[in-house]
């Protein structure tokens, strides 16, 4: 109240009080502190991965997150303690192929630029959702273009116009993981590449792809980790969020560009 008071009254500057305050707000449960500064920080509230947790601990950050009044997204969910989370926080959407689990609590403002998310494979697919769907938890529509691998190469150069078109592209893709630096070649915006799990024998389950991606010969190609679609998604998003700011006329969202 005292910082409040003072920011009021001309003491202390907001941009002041703004920094005095960014680092400080958690909630301590015992077994996690909950950082519900992160949204200041990073621009999206706090993440929670929920492979490792039980579906009782998953509950307690997102009910803390919730009480908080910001949005939960919850990462790595099984079907399983997606069933159990559904009894235990009101309002959870399950999107199961991506493996994320949601609840929105404050409205998301949708933001301007294209962003496409690409997949060489089928069995790409699981890895580039929870990238499209931790996209549009940021605010961010992606198209989807999925099955255009490099041994079909011409379902990709079909949508070469497309892809040209983009602020930022996302490649998902196993086995030797050519795709990146195929589309890396083709455009001039940010690419993010994904190398999955996904391959046989020396695929070594996912190290090959990840070699070639960091061995692109296409100059720019940014390389997360394997299966990590979350990764790429809020790479993709901190790079929206500063080449295409959302500008907000009665409700709508339009494009400032300049």
């Amino acid at each position: 109240m005292q910082m409040l008071e003072a920011v009021r009254t001309g003491g202390v500057s907001v941009h002041d009080a703004f920094e005095q305050i960014r680092d400080l707000p958690f909630k301590d449960l015992g077994f996690a502190r909950v950082d519900h500064h992160r949204a200041l920080r990073h621009g999206q509230p706090e993440v929670i991965f929920g492979e490792p947790k039980s579906a009782a601990q998953i509950a307690a950050i997102a009910n803390e997150i919730i009480r908080a009044r910001q949005n939960v997204l919850i990462t790595r969910l099984q079907p399983d303690k997606a069933a159990d989370l559904a009894r235990l926080v009101e309002g959870l959407q399950y999107a199961e192929a991506a493996r994320i689990g949601s609840v929105v609590i404050s409205p998301i403002a949708r933001k301007p630029g294209r962003v496409v998310v690409v997949t060489a494979g089928t069995g790409d697919i699981p890895v580039a959702e929870e990238a499209a769907e931790t996209l549009r938890m940021t605010g961010i529509d992606p198209q989807r273009l999925y099955d255009v691998g490099v041994a079909g190469i011409h379902r990709l150069l079909f949508h070469t116009a497309e892809l040209q078109q983009a602020d930022a592209i996302i490649v998902v893709a196993g086995m030797e993981g050519a795709l990146a630096s195929v589309v890396g070649g083709l455009v001039p915006c940010p690419v993010v590449a994904v190398p999955t799990s996904v391959g046989y024998g020396t695929h070594m389950g996912g190290l090959t792809p990840l070699f070639a991606m960091l061995s692109s010969c296409a100059g720019g190609v940014t390389v997360v980790n394997i299966d990590n679609g979350f990764g790429a998604a809020m790479a993709v998003f901190r790079i929206v969020q500063r080449i295409a700011p959302a500008v907000h006329h009665g409700g709508d969202v339009h494009e400032a560009r300049g």
